[in-house]
C-alpha cells in the first residue's frame, strides 16, 4: 500500500467523522490523464482536505519549510505531506514561480492531477482575489483540463489557517467542483499576456461561481501587505 493509500485509508474515516465533509461534483474529475485542479484557498487545512475527497492522488506545491526538520516531529510531517503529494519547492527564491511552474508541467504530462491556488496564497478575508497566470501558462502549455473547485467553510474550522481546526456542532465543510474547461482554443498562445489574462479570469469567474465569494480585483499579497 502506497503512503497516500494508507493515510487516506487512515484520515478519510476520521474527516468524515470529525467534519462531515460534503463533496459535490466529484464526478467532474477524468478518471485518468492529465487534469489540473484549481480552487480558493481559505486556510492551511484546504491542502489536507483536497487530497482526502478526491478518488484520485492529487499532487501540488508546498514550501520546503515543511519537510526540510529534522526534528521527530519535522520528519513526521515531511513523511506525511510527501505522502499526500506535496512537492516541496522554495517559492521564495527568485526563481521560485518558475519552478513551481515547471513542477506541474511534469506532474501533468506523466498523466496525474496537479493542485493549484491561482490567487497565490491564503485569502486574507474570505474574499476572493484575483489570480495569478500561472494557470493559464499550465493549460496551454499542457492542454490539460482545468476541473474548478471551491473550498466552503474550512476558514471556519481554522480561521487565519493556524492552530487545529476547530471542531464545532453542526459545522461542514463543502467541496464543489465544477465542469471541466478547456482552452485548446487558444493553442500555442501561451505567451499571450492577454490570452493568459482572460484564461485565468474564466477560471476564476468559475471558482467564484462555485464558491460565492465575494470577488476582488487585486492580488491577496498586495492586500495582505496593505
Amino acid at each position: 500500500m502506497s503512503r497516500f493509500r494508507l493515510i487516506k485509508a487512515v484520515l478519510g474515516p476520521l474527516l468524515r467523522l470529525l467534519f462531515r465533509p460534503r463533496v459535490e461534483g466529484a464526478a467532474h474529475i477524468p478518471g485518468s490523464g492529465p487534469v489540473i485542479l484549481a480552487g480558493n484557498h481559505l486556510t492551511f487545512i484546504d491542502s489536507l482536505i483536497l487530497p482526502l475527497v478526491t478518488g484520485r492522488q492529487v499532487f501540488f506545491i508546498g514550501k520546503d519549510s515543511y519537510v526540510t526538520g529534522r526534528s521527530p516531529k519535522g520528519r513526521l510531517m515531511a513523511w506525511f505531506f510527501t505522502g499526500v503529494g506535496m512537492i516541496p519547492v522554495d517559492r521564495d527564491g527568485g526563481h521560485g514561480g518558475v519552478a513551481a511552474l515547471m513542477t506541474g508541467r511534469r506532474v501533468l504530462e506523466r498523466g496525474d492531477v496537479f493542485g493549484i491556488y491561482p490567487e497565490g496564497t491564503r485569502s486574507p478575508d474570505g474574499r476572493l482575489y484575483r489570480g495569478r497566470t500561472g494557470i493559464a501558462r499550465l493549460t496551454l502549455m499542457t492542454g490539460a483540463p482545468v476541473v474548478p473547485f471551491a473550498m466552503i467553510g474550512t476558514d471556519r474550522v481554522q480561521p487565519g489557517g493556524r492552530g487545529l481546526p476547530r471542531v464545532r456542532r453542526g459545522e461542514r465543510i463543502t467541496v464543489r467542483f465544477g465542469t471541466p474547461l478547456e482552452f485548446g482554443r487558444y493553442e500555442g498562445m501561451d505567451r499571450d499576456r492577454y490570452v493568459l489574462r482572460a484564461v485565468t479570469d474564466e477560471v476564476m469567474t468559475e471558482v467564484m461561481r462555485l464558491s460565492g465569494q465575494e470577488y476582488v480585483d487585486m492580488y491577496a499579497t498586495k492586500a495582505r501587505a496593505a
